[in-house]
């Protein structure tokens, strides 16, 4: 067990390792083994505040073992929590960093030269609990696209708008596609943009590829949260022949910043901007767009179902929390009054995927 002391001199997390050897050469892997329910405590007895970013970049890592470590070390330091993905074309990061170390994180990133002046985005709506561990993982890529490197070319991606030059294409007509997953454009998303009905990335390519045919010289314009996605899904459209490819730079999350900093810029983002970690969602307006699911009053609040056998993500009321015990059926409430070991037993041998409610089924009362 590590201890690590704040300046004042108390401590303020301890964090388990565990050890694993890599067979691809016996290098040894830093992990988080805390439980989220001891993780969550320890978040919420802390005494400092956090502040939440993200950020990514495209940039060729060359040995993505080694940086993944180094990452870990340097930024379990500065009591860093969040979930990051690295992959030999570039790093994906959401992360909770300590108000007191902020200057310290940003002059750890300064040193590395493959995120050297990485632009960061800060939360929106930020209470400090987005994370509570810290999770760095190597993958194939930071975004699941199922493409090839013959369907794109991510030095050639659309034109980078900023809120007011986005605004004014919107103005002029423009085609706005949302390259977001359906759970996420339901509870907000530009007025007028086209929502595109898939529940992975890697679905969406193609679709929104079929749906702007006939369009390949017209002005399409490309959103999601941070950029990331919009980064492929440009570069895959200019590939495919579309020549008029543009996307918001930084995505909804620094689009609302640009526009609370200027009020001359007009918001035309409506209800929530989906977010993934603990938070869930950042409200952008007071409008609600969206519905609960079990009875279908207004409602954009995005729950996991509590039976953790289940734990899908969907929309519920207050009324309807109460009445399902925060399940997503009556099934599930039931399961929860059972004691854990046969819980367990339920969830032996099964590995579930379905993760987000179907678009096609919304409805989930029984």
């Amino acid at each position: 067990m590590l201890c690590f002391f704040e300046n004042v001199g108390f401590c303020i997390i301890a964090i388990i390792f565990k050890l694993e050897m890599d067979p691809n050469g016996g290098k040894k892997n830093l992990y988080n083994k805390l439980s989220k329910s001891v993780a969550m405590t320890r978040l919420r007895s802390e005494s400092f505040k956090r502040k939440t970013i993200s950020f990514y970049k495209y940039v060729i890592i060359n040995n993505p073992i080694s940086f993944r470590d180094n990452l870990y070390l340097k930024w379990n330091l500065l009591g860093i929590f969040g979930r990051i993905y690295i992959a030999k074309e570039g790093i994906n990061a959401q992360i909770s960093v300590p108000e007191h170390n902020f200057s310290s994180f940003e002059d750890n990133l300064n040193t590395i030269k493959e995120l050297k002046n990485v632009p960061l985005k800060i939360a929106i709506e930020d209470d400090g609990k987005s994370f509570f561990k810290l999770a760095i993982k190597v993958r194939k890529k930071i975004v699941a696209d199922g493409l090839n490197e013959k369907d794109y070319d991510v030095t050639n991606v659309g034109r980078h708008l900023d809120a007011k030059e986005w605004n004014k294409e919107i103005d002029n007509g423009a085609t706005v596609i949302d390259m977001r997953n359906h759970y996420e454009s339901e509870i907000g998303r530009f007025m007028g943009a086209i929502c595109p009905q898939t529940e992975t990335f890697k679905e969406e390519l193609p679709l929104v590829k079929e749906m702007l045919k006939g369009k390949e010289s017209d002005s399409i314009l490309l959103y999601c949260t941070g950029g990331i996605r919009c980064e492929k899904a440009s570069a895959y459209l200019k590939n495919s022949g579309f020549k008029n490819v543009s996307q918001l730079h930084g995505g909804v999350i620094d689009y609302v910043r640009q526009v609370k900093q200027n009020k001359k810029i007009e918001n035309k983002f409506i209800g929530k901007n989906f977010v993934f970690d603990e938070r869930l969602s950042e409200r952008i307006s007071d409008d609600i767009i969206s519905s609960c699911h079990q009875c279908s009053c207004a409602c954009d609040k995005h729950t996991n179902c509590k039976n953790v056998n289940c734990n899908l993500l969907f929309l519920q009321c207050t009324k309807c929390e109460k009445r399902y015990s925060g399940c997503c059926s009556n099934e599930c409430a039931e399961i929860l009054n059972i004691p854990d070991f046969k819980k367990k037993e339920l969830r032996k041998g099964k590995n579930n995927k379905r993760r987000f409610y179907r678009h096609k089924k919304v409805n989930l009362k029984t």
